[in-house]
């Protein structure tokens, strides 16, 4: 449901229905980065190292937490997802901020953890897990970061908000299947994050800062566009309402002639 007024800034549910959403956010975005930057420090930081693993724990960790929580939150776990609800007037911007606190807290809670279990040499040698550009340019990159972006975007918003999706329970793993296909792609390339949560974390606690920017302005470009498009072009009513003769299917508006 589109917000409108001062609904779009807040104010923000009862304060235990925001713990409840906001802290399945954070356990969400805390798997995805324990998981996926954990899989990447047991198998070695080389570019090509384990492409299909990643992919694979990355997805199936994003699919299974959204069918798990996703009627709790929304299970977005991703600040570009929760970005543009912001942006469709579909949260309001408290509610989007609390959303942002939480995931990129939970990416930060689990690069600690990750810091902790794993000796220094897998740790160096990988950054903590944090994505980073291996074999194009900072511009492509940037493109590949917020093209994938934009596929999981339009995809969450197909299976959420669109009452003629095909949402259930299983629907989310349609929306972890789109990490799956986009990190065996990206992440040769560019680390593969789609999402500042799974960035910010290793980055913070690992203090590695090359080339960070491409992974907060491309995902949230990637997600701003499809959402913004997903929602004018399939949300919105048409208008006006078209009319024609009976033939066609739709009745033209108008008082019945008796015999």
């Amino acid at each position: 449901m589109r917000l409108s007024g001062s609904d779009f800034i807040g104010p923000l549910p009862p304060l235990a229905d925001l713990w409840r959403r906001a802290f399945v956010e954070l356990v969400g975005a805390f798997a995805l980065v324990f998981v996926g930057a954990g899989t990447i420090m047991s198998l070695g930081p080389q570019a090509d190292a384990g492409t299909l693993e990643v992919a694979l724990a990355t997805g199936l960790t994003m699919g299974v937490m959204v069918c798990a929580v996703g009627h709790i939150s929304g299970g977005h776990f991703n600040p570009a997802i929760t970005f543009g609800f912001m942006l469709t007037r579909r949260m309001s911007l408290l509610l989007g901020g609390a959303y942002w606190v939480a995931q990129l807290a939970g990416g930060v809670l689990a690069a600690l953890l990750l810091r902790w279990i794993y000796p220094a040499a897998n740790r160096d040698a990988a950054n903590l897990g944090a994505p980073s550009v291996h074999t194009i340019d900072i511009g492509a990159a940037l493109v590949v970061e917020a093209l994938i972006t934009f596929f999981l975007v339009w995809v969450v918003f197909a299976m959420t908000t669109d009452a003629r999706g095909t949402y259930t329970v299983v629907g989310g793993l349609a929306i972890g299947f789109v990490f799956v296909f986009g990190m065996l792609l990206a992440y040769p390339l560019t680390g593969g994050a789609f999402n500042p949560a799974r960035a910010f974390g290793p980055e913070l606690i690992s203090n590695t800062w090359s080339d960070a920017w491409i992974y907060y302005v491309g995902p949230l470009a990637g997600g701003a566009i499809a959402a913004l498009l997903y929602d004018e072009v399939y949300l919105r009513p048409a208008a006006p309402v078209p009319v024609g003769p009976r033939e066609t299917g739709v009745e033209e508006p108008g008082p019945s002639i008796g015999p």
